[in-house]
């Protein structure tokens, strides 16, 4: 008995031929945080650039700060939960769980590191400017890019956290 759908395309083979069996899903790569934190880089310094020309610059407060913290914390949480049920429990969870936090930490990941990109970004295109509120910019963006660099770290460890051992490594 086949596990594929039965009759989602035009062709009736569920158009999935090009999808190989048993294909895996591996950590966010590298690459992938650099581009976004790069990304991220140039949005943030271009915030400053077009603001200022056509109006008041943003001014970041703590509330970012505070909100990407308190996400810190739950992320961190549920990578504890995740860590201790799988890995040192060797216990289980249900796929749509496991699929849910999987899918929980490569988006954190991703929004993580261009939000670390574009608070940084936003913080160094403030160094010399004398403007009155440049200071409270600058340390209001850096605390912000430091809760998002956090969490990248934190969803990293639950991407990690999800890795299941393979029947190879059981035997």
């Amino acid at each position: 008995m086949s596990s594929r759908p039965t009759d989602s395309g035009p062709s009736g083979d569920g158009g999935r031929d090009d999808v190989p069996p048993g294909g895996k899903l591996g950590p966010t790569p590298s690459s992938v945080i650099g581009v976004c934190v790069i990304v991220g880089l140039v949005g943030g310094w271009l915030v400053h650039l077009v603001s200022a020309r056509t109006g008041n610059p943003p001014l970041v407060g703590w509330l970012p700060t505070v909100t990407l913290t308190f996400v810190d914390a739950v992320l961190g949480a549920t990578t504890w939960l995740t860590w201790r049920a799988l890995q040192r429990d060797h216990g289980r969870l249900y796929a749509h769980e496991a699929v849910n936090r999987l899918a929980m930490a490569k988006a954190c990941v991703i929004v993580g590191s261009l939000s670390a990109g574009g608070y940084a970004g936003y913080a160094l295109s403030w160094i010399g400017d004398r403007a009155e509120l440049a200071g409270d910019r600058m340390t209001h963006s850096i605390a912000a890019a430091l809760a998002s660099a956090v969490m990248v770290a934190i969803a990293l460890g639950l991407e990690r956290a999800c890795r299941v051992r393979s029947e190879d490594d059981e035997a």
